[in-house]
């Protein structure tokens, strides 16, 4: 069968005509196969309407590897408000769930220097 490697060029526009309106973006998983030129496309798009949008107050938020490394790739990465490698964790924080990592700092004792 078909497999889809990147938006068409419509579903992007539609895309960034709804990001245009956002005050917040939380963004994991690139749109394509940004690593092949052939499938970059709806995915830099995406990258460079947050970046347009984050001048203007909205807070953009790229979270996960692939989607941290497609930014950087587009040569973006500076012009998001957060970004983080760790999407899955990211998306687990957003759900109110407790980190282990964010834990044990809660937990440890405070060490005065």
């Amino acid at each position: 069968g078909w497999m889809g490697l990147d938006n068409g060029a419509e579903s992007t526009k539609m895309i960034q005509e709804e990001l245009s309106e956002c005050k917040t973006v939380v963004w994991n998983g690139p749109m394509g196969v940004f690593e092949f030129d052939k499938f970059a496309a709806g995915t830099f798009a995406i990258a460079d309407t947050l970046a347009e949008i984050t001048p203007g107050g909205a807070i953009t938020i790229v979270g996960g590897g692939d989607s941290v490394a497609a930014v950087e790739k587009a040569g973006l990465a500076e012009k998001m408000s957060h970004i983080s490698t760790g999407g899955g964790a990211s998306l687990e924080l957003l759900e109110g769930k407790v980190l282990p990592g964010v834990a044990a700092l809660d937990e440890a004792e405070v060490v005065k220097a």
